[in-house]
């Protein structure tokens, strides 16, 4: 059963769409109820979305009440001109790249229509209209909540998910069999989306900010986050336990002790490189299924170092 919840932009939607029907009604203009609606559709998730969003339904607005001017004075206020006039609009505002005010621009062609009359003193008022929405749902929308809390947590269970699957993999390796449903594979891959977009929603926060160090993070993990799922295969398809796997399965539990936002990586690529040369001294297999076991671990090797070089490159302090 969903979970009632009224968030931050529900309250800033009401707020901004009743302050703005109070001003408007107080000045006395006609279809006042109009600002609300233009209030209520200039709220958006971020600053930059909403500051965008305003000029383009301002833009509409000018550019509809232009074409109404030209539309009724030549053709008269009947169906025919609306139409005629909605089919040339349309495109106009797609050309121009402000077809995000359509509806509201459609909202003051038709005040002008039921008026069936033009004038200086009802332009005003669509004007003043237009303002008063336009205006308060940009003051409104001052506020957004920080998401630093929701990213760090974001982060913090995304790295508790990579321990349980390295966790795994080295239970896999030492054991040879799992009873793991791998449902950690399916969080991870949501969290690591979740922190991609909370991300990109803050970078739009803040106007002067062009990039995030949570979305490079974020980002890096999901490389990561590929080369885990073309292991993940490859470690299950292994049945029998040989020392080499073993010895790669600690490496995979330290690996997983070692996940967090700082940067370790060279350390455990020198530790890879070692055990890589070791392996190599090792006597030959004497049996097929060793050699294709043994062939699969030095795959795997192979990817673990993918991994972390991918988290050496992430500069460290970022997070």
């Amino acid at each position: 059963m969903p979970k009632f919840k009224i968030g931050y932009r529900t309250i800033k939607t009401a707020i901004g769409a009743g302050a703005a029907i109070a001003i408007a009604q107080y000045w006395g203009l006609n279809f006042y109820s109009s600002a609300g609606i233009l209030a209520i559709l200039c709220i958006k998730v971020t600053k930059k979305r909403s500051l965008i969003n305003a000029w383009e339904r301002f833009a509409a607005c000018m550019i509809g009440m232009v074409f109404a001017f030209v539309f009724f004075s030549l053709l008269g206020y009947n169906p025919f001109s609306i139409s005629l006039l909605i089919l040339l609009f349309i495109p106009t505002v797609v050309f121009l790249k402000v077809k995000e005010g359509f509806v509201t621009s459609s909202v003051i062609i038709l005040h002008l229509y039921t008026l069936e009359k033009l004038s200086w003193t009802i332009f005003l008022n669509e004007l003043a209209l237009i303002v008063i929405g336009i205006g308060i749902a940009l003051i409104v929308n001052v506020y957004m909540p920080n998401m630093e809390k929701d990213l760090k947590r974001c982060q913090r269970e995304l790295e508790d998910q990579f321990k349980i699957i390295f966790m795994e993999f080295k239970n896999y390796l030492h054991n040879g069999q799992s009873t793991w449903d791998g449902k950690e594979i399916l969080i991870a891959d949501r969290l690591i989306e979740e922190g991609k977009n909370l991300a990109f929603r803050d970078i739009e926060n803040h106007f002067l900010r062009d990039e995030n160090v949570y979305y490079h993070y974020f980002k890096m993990r999901e490389k990561q986050f590929e080369i885990i799922e073309r292991m993940l295969p490859i470690v299950s398809s292994i049945d029998k336990s040989y020392v080499q796997g073993k010895k790669l399965g600690d490496f995979f539990g330290n690996l997983g002790e070692a996940v967090h936002p700082g940067n370790t990586a060279v350390l455990f690529l020198e530790e890879l490189n070692e055990m890589r040369s070791d392996f190599r001294q090792m006597p030959l297999p004497v049996e097929r299924e060793e050699f294709e076991t043994r062939a699969k671990l030095f795959y795997l090797l192979n990817e673990i170092e993918r991994y972390l070089i991918i988290k050496r490159e992430f500069k460290p302090g970022n997070n």
